[in-house]
């Protein structure tokens, strides 16, 4: 079982910036896939971006949400810019462990809240 935490989140004004963070409770190099789900209000959940652990970089940039995987600290990280109130949503960190002769284990952040105020 890999446990993760998110941490923060809150609240913003549209236009700032924000990082938020996934610790795994074992070392992300045995992670396969790591990254970033959300899901505003009314709606379901989204791909920000997901990571292999075999990446040629250890970062993923898409327009202005930046996933970034760091070993050394088990840790994987959102950076979020020139926040829009459409970015209102709570983020779920996600990894996946790829199992040889049997279906991948998949695993989910409790889930962190940014509200992002015009």
């Amino acid at each position: 079982q890999v446990q993760l935490v998110e941490s923060g989140g809150g609240l913003v004004q549209a236009g700032g910036s924000l990082r938020l963070s996934c610790a795994a409770s074992e070392s992300i190099t045995d992670i396969d896939d790591m990254g970033w789900y959300r899901q505003s209000p009314g709606k379901g959940r989204e791909l920000i971006a997901v990571i292999p652990s075999r990446h040629s970089t250890n970062y993923i940039i898409k327009d202005r949400f930046t996933v970034s995987r760091d070993s050394s600290k088990n840790t994987v990280y959102l950076q979020i810019n020139n926040l829009k109130p459409a970015d209102t949503a709570v983020y779920y960190c996600y990894a996946k462990l790829l199992m040889l002769f049997r279906a991948p284990e998949e695993y989910w952040g409790q889930g962190i809240q940014v509200t992002v105020s015009s």
